[in-house]
């Protein structure tokens, strides 16, 4: 039979961000998918020979809008191990609010462009607008909607009042009840069932060979979750990882439904155990020096930040491995025996962030 090559991307309605697939096409079964990336290459990394170690933060930040405030998070935890800073009980715990915040809020975009991806427009745009109130809390107690510019090498530059947190109780309340009501849709509705479930399947065992992250791998059964290393204020909260075993685009899409929930019940938590206290400690002596690995889970997975200090101001080295680049493999072992009206929704199914790969 002949064999057809047909290009998906870089340009294409379900994508966010620019990626190409050459994808060779057999009777329009997918037989080989070939990626192409570098479209939107930015060299963030190399800003650390011209931006001092608490510039950074802010560069950081800008590796993904959308998790910003977790990119954050690791390079600051990594500076703050390198320069033995004890980072303050309360600047731990509003840190574990609000990475849980941009959680949900990525969430609840990815499952609104699933939905947008199999043509479900009305699902999506329920979602975008639960999705809201998320944003205007983190516009609210930050003053940003996405990078919220709070963290501070020793902890962190904004608080939340009393005030402030009555209201995002009643705000999350709110989010609660109509992501529930949304369950039964994006779960059981036969449409959406129809073009997820026995799709774009991923067995357990090569999710783990192939090195996928977040909720590719928990859609494979399998419970990594990075966040219980117990980083930051992570420790004190009870949670366990989410987790699906049937390995398809409907897995994954449950796993960050689920995950969502779990995110507005961690911000609860945290606020419950909100101690008194400074918010940021003081940095003292000399720069960072030494290399050090840290970690963290954002919504796509874990992602990995190498620091190398030389005890100046500028790093000798940051690299940064997120989550999407780690799921490009499985995503081309998804797709070869799948048909190509299916390639849009299992591209997306891995939740692909191709400004955090590129950086």
């Amino acid at each position: 039979m002949a064999t057809t090559v047909i290009p998906f991307g870089p340009q294409h309605p379900v994508l966010p961000e620019p990626v190409h697939l050459t994808l060779k096409v057999e009777d329009e079964i997918v037989k080989e998918a070939i990626p192409a990336l570098g479209y939107v290459h930015r060299g963030l990394e190399k800003l650390a020979d011209i931006r001092d170690y608490h510039q950074m933060i802010q560069v950081c930040e800008r590796v993904c809008g959308i998790c910003s405030m977790i990119h954050a998070v690791c390079y600051s935890q990594g500076i703050e191990e390198l320069m033995e800073v004890e980072v303050p009980k309360r600047a731990e715990m509003l840190r574990v609010i609000w990475s849980e915040l941009h959680r949900s809020h990525s969430h609840l975009l990815w499952l609104g462009l699933f939905a947008d991806a199999f043509g479900f427009e009305s699902l999506f745009m329920q979602f975008w607008k639960v999705r809201e109130r998320i944003m205007d809390i983190n516009e609210a107690t930050t003053g940003s909607r996405v990078i919220v510019s709070v963290n501070v090498i020793g902890g962190v530059r904004a608080d939340l009042s009393p005030d402030q947190i009555r209201w995002i109780l009643s705000e999350i309340d709110i989010v609660e009840k109509e992501v529930r009501a949304l369950q039964d849709t994006i779960m059981n509705d036969y449409t959406v069932k129809a073009r997820t479930v026995g799709v774009g399947v991923l067995s357990k065992e090569d999710a783990y060979l192939l090195g996928a992250a977040g909720p590719t791998l928990r859609g494979s059964g399998v419970a990594q979750d990075m966040r219980m290393l117990g980083y930051g204020g992570y420790a004190e909260l009870d949670f366990e990882p989410v987790v699906e075993t049937s390995g398809d685009c409907w897995a994954r899409s449950t796993v960050r439904f689920r995950e969502t929930l779990q995110s507005i019940d961690l911000v609860r938590q945290a606020i419950a155990k909100l101690p008194e206290g400074e918010l940021a400690a003081k940095v003292k002596g000399n720069p960072p020096e030494g290399e050090v690995y840290t970690r963290v889970e954002q919504p796509r997975g874990e992602c990995v930040y190498y620091i190398k200090g030389n005890g100046t101001k500028h790093l000798d080295r940051l690299r940064i491995r997120t989550p999407t680049f780690a799921n490009i493999p499985p995503l081309l072992a998804m797709l070869p025996g799948c048909e190509l009206a299916d390639v849009p929704v299992i591209v997306l199914s891995i939740d692909p962030c191709i400004s955090c790969t590129e950086r």
